[in-house]
């Protein structure tokens, strides 16, 4: 058989398990020695191998920086936001493939959300166009939860455990004072709410804070708003407020502009921030009583210490089932997963699976757990790329709840298998170790 090489990038916003699929991508290629000749890796996406800048991962990287890459957040290869021409004809195309040819590349994997998978599907649809025997694969990631046709998108149970974590500890930590207070949690989320839904995990029983969940889902009203906070008042003295970054009113405008007019990225989104100093200044003049707003940020993508061992293997198995996905001939697909539930179980399940010597990923689970009598299983799959890109997937509405103010028990069913499992890290001096390209 005539070897091919690998190249793989990363793309987009970070995630803390992205590297868990790049681990994959790397480990499954060099599973396959007998087609696969050396992996490469994109330094800074797509945008970078167009300037000539890549690496040779499987020559770079020790075992031992493998065991480390897996367990690294953020973007290992380093990332970006560059769209690709929407004309097929362009001589970027051209270009480009001339690039790939000469590193004798014959499969091709992108790790990103949607945006990324726009660059698959061009990328795939231009190699039919010419007849290129490149394979493109899809390897879905994003906090977002955003993309259609999977069940649930690596990235997302990492980021939601860090969210219900410290919002949990949040609410600990306003309920040691006897006054009035609001505390405002602002949580990344552009047009839908999964990150922000997640906030609801926190709870330990029903009624706890943070009794009051906004999801860009649903409209959001400053009138409303006033009413909700005075029904919470009449419950505790202390209430969490939490909110996606992307909460608009009925008219459609987001509740971030009512300040400033955000400005846009790249690809024409608006870059939102800042709605819960809005909300905060609100209760201040509104209620006169101690309010703070706090903005996750960054910290929710790229905390390490509280990944999710679930969504860890989950990422890994992405990889290893893209690289087998294209070996076995597909292209133009993602890397989607389909949930399996079976509820005849009776006895607690918390073994979170690994996938590190996964000799068949299409039949492997990544993880088993028991939540509410059922057991959450799940395989990964194919699909038409073409169909998820430029497409998003939001809460659906029968699990908002309260005129908008709360989720379902269907979403927390949903979500709480993602969040299981530790994992064991690499420590040194008293702090994680990670892996930095130099």
């Amino acid at each position: 058989m005539n070897k091919k090489n690998i190249l793989v990038g990363q793309s987009g916003g970070p995630t803390a398990v992205i590297n868990g699929s790049l681990y994959g991508v790397i480990c499954e290629g060099a599973r396959h020695s007998d087609a696969v000749g050396c992996v490469y890796g994109m330094i800074n996406g797509i945008e970078g191998f167009l300037a000539d800048s890549y690496m040779n991962l499987s020559e770079t990287l020790s075992d031992d920086d493998l065991e480390l890459l897996r367990l690294t957040p953020a973007a290992y290869l380093g990332s970006c936001r560059f769209k690709l021409p929407e004309n097929l004809s362009d001589s970027f195309y051209r270009v480009l493939f001339e690039k790939l040819e000469r590193l004798d590349i014959g499969y091709f994997f992108y790790i990103g959300g949607n945006d990324s998978m726009d660059t698959v599907s061009k990328l795939s649809r231009y190699a039919a166009q010419i007849k290129s025997p490149i394979r493109f694969i899809g390897i879905p990631k994003t906090i977002d939860n955003d993309l259609v046709l999977t069940d649930h998108t690596p990235g997302y149970g990492s980021a939601a455990r860090y969210v219900a974590a410290s919002v949990r500890e949040i609410a600990l930590d306003a309920s040691v004072y006897q006054q009035k207070s609001v505390t405002i949690v602002e949580i990344m989320g552009r047009h839908a709410g999964w990150l922000t839904a997640a906030s609801a995990l926190a709870r330990k029983e029903s009624g706890d804070n943070p009794l009051l969940i906004y999801l860009p889902e649903a409209p959001f009203e400053l009138a409303q708003f006033n009413d909700d906070l005075k029904k919470a008042f009449e419950k505790t003295a202390n209430v969490i407020v939490c909110v996606s970054e992307g909460i608009r009113d009925h008219g459609g405008r987001f509740i971030c502009e009512y300040s400033t007019e955000a400005q846009v990225d790249t690809f024409g989104h608006k870059m939102l921030a800042g709605c819960g100093k809005i909300l905060e200044n609100y209760v201040r003049n509104q209620f006169g009583v101690k309010v703070r707003s706090v903005e996750l940020n960054v910290n929710q993508r790229c905390s390490g210490l509280t990944v999710s061992g679930t969504d860890l293997n989950e990422a890994e198995m992405a990889g290893r089932f893209g690289v087998q996905a294209a070996l076995d001939g597909h292209t133009g697909q993602m890397v989607a997963f389909e949930r399996e539930t079976d509820t005849a179980a009776s006895e607690p399940v918390h073994a979170a699976a690994a996938v590190s010597n996964a000799a068949d990923l299409g039949a492997a689970s990544a993880s088993c757990v028991k939540h509410r009598n059922t057991v959450y299983k799940i395989h990964p799959v194919l699909k038409d790329v073409n169909l998820i890109c430029n497409q998003e997937k939001k809460v659906p509405a029968e699990w908002i709840t309260k005129n908008g103010t709360d989720v379902s028990d269907d979403f927390l069913a949903y979500s709480q298998p993602l969040i299981q499992g530790d994992v064991s890290h690499i420590m040194e001096n008293g702090l994680p170790k990670y892996l930095y390209r130099k």
